[in-house]
């Protein structure tokens, strides 16, 4: 996903990419109060010294490029000033959105300006799917089918411009959302059976689930179950069930 972020209140660090959740890790301010972050293919981890309240707008990279025209590839791995990427329009209705003190009128706001602006850019072939698996084959589909040219290679270039990765990568992000959800879906949701849903979501075996796992999230698949549950940090993930 890329992200607008929104921080009416409160302090916000991010840790450096790659630095354990732990406080004695490098970390610097976010770069303003309104932020635009690309697709991530690490873990982003922020920290806060106290209560923050914020706003995320999530968007598909494939959106992002048809409703922008940003190369969702150039800013991979990045949070940026939105004054770096967004065209006018985007600048004028993040900046009401912040000054907006109501959370329900700034969620009206954002609908109110995305709508007639989606309706008009959207493929024809944009589909209301809400699991990467389906995203990613879907996008697939589109490209292979666009007429600017049907190659192999133009198709892999016209994925990559459009979602910023490769449809190898977004696959694998779709089997692991899927094992994600078939973990929270399971009998014992507590004790999940590793290796049965590994090789269910379409791994080798456990061990490679757990590698993609840690490439992801920075967690095990247990550990990442384990702070689902219980830490406060983890609250996307509980969003996102």
């Amino acid at each position: 996903m890329c992200t607008i972020n929104w921080w009416f209140s409160g302090e916000v660090e991010m840790l450096a990419l790659g630095a354990p959740a732990a406080l004695d890790s490098p970390r610097s301010p976010a770069p303003s109060r309104i932020a635009f972050g690309g697709p991530f293919t690490v873990p982003s981890i922020s920290w806060s010294p106290g209560p923050v309240h914020g706003m995320m707008l999530l968007l598909l990279p494939d959106a992002v490029h048809h409703l922008m025209g940003v190369d969702p590839n150039d800013w991979m791995n990045r949070l940026v000033d939105i004054g770096d990427v967004l065209p006018p329009d985007w600048l004028e209705m993040c900046a009401l959105v912040a000054v907006e003190p109501d959370d329900d009128r700034r969620v009206d706001l954002i609908e109110d300006f995305l709508a007639p602006r989606w309706q008009a850019v959207q493929p024809q072939r944009a589909l209301g799917l809400h699991r990467y698996a389906e995203w990613s084959e879907g996008l697939a589909l589109r490209a292979a089918l666009s007429q600017t040219g049907r190659s192999l290679r133009q198709v892999e270039r016209r994925i990559r411009r459009w979602a910023g990765q490769p449809l190898r990568e977004l696959k694998g992000f779709g089997r692991a959302e899927r094992a994600f959800f078939e973990m929270m879906a399971s009998e014992d949701a507590r004790r999940p059976a590793w290796s049965a849903l590994a090789l269910d979501a379409g791994y080798s075996d456990q061990s490679h689930l757990c590698r993609v796992s840690r490439r992801i999230t920075g967690c095990s698949p247990q550990e990442l179950w384990d702070r689902i549950e219980h830490d406060e940090g983890f609250w996307p993930y509980r969003i996102w069930q």
